[in-house]
């Protein structure tokens, strides 16, 4: 019998995003670019900031599936930098991610929206961070997505 997998919530990361901007349509959906502004981490192990630099990818499939992978960092309150590598799936009903992408409030719990982030660091401290498997739950506001990263047990 194999161990059973638990999660464990470890901490929040709120991105605040820029301007999107449209690369077009790509033979596979549409590409945008959203830059990744600044924005804090907050949790019990871990405390920092966003890095005023990075980005989103995202890919919207014809559907409104849309394939994310954001690339950025954050530095924690005692000055280690971590790398973060986030790739997920967002998907809902079209009126609603239609909302979003206008920028209009959408209740969170009504889109699907999840994340494996990975982290690299070089701050012993923060090893954990490389050492486990992290899966997220993620909600997209108008200047900002809020990240609870969670560890896989």
């Amino acid at each position: 019998m194999t161990p059973q997998l638990e999660t464990r919530y470890v901490f929040t990361i709120t991105a605040r995003i820029g301007e999107v901007t449209s690369v077009g349509e790509i033979g596979t959906g549409m590409r945008r670019i959203i830059p990744i502004i600044g924005g804090e981490v907050k949790g019990e192990r871990i405390n920092g900031k966003v890095l005023p630099f990075g980005a989103d990818f995202q890919i919207i499939r014809p559907n409104e599936l849309i394939e994310l992978e954001a690339k950025y960092a954050f530095e924690t309150d005692d000055g280690a930098v971590v790398y973060v590598k986030n790739k997920g799936l967002r998907f809902g009903p079209l009126e609603l991610l239609q909302k979003l992408k206008r920028g209009e409030p959408v209740d969170p719990k009504l889109i699907y929206f999840r994340t494996v982030p990975k982290f690299e660091t070089g701050a012993e401290k923060y090893r954990w961070l490389m050492q486990n498997l992290f899966i997220a739950s993620a909600a997209r506001h108008a200047d900002r997505v809020v990240i609870d990263v969670h560890q896989v047990l």
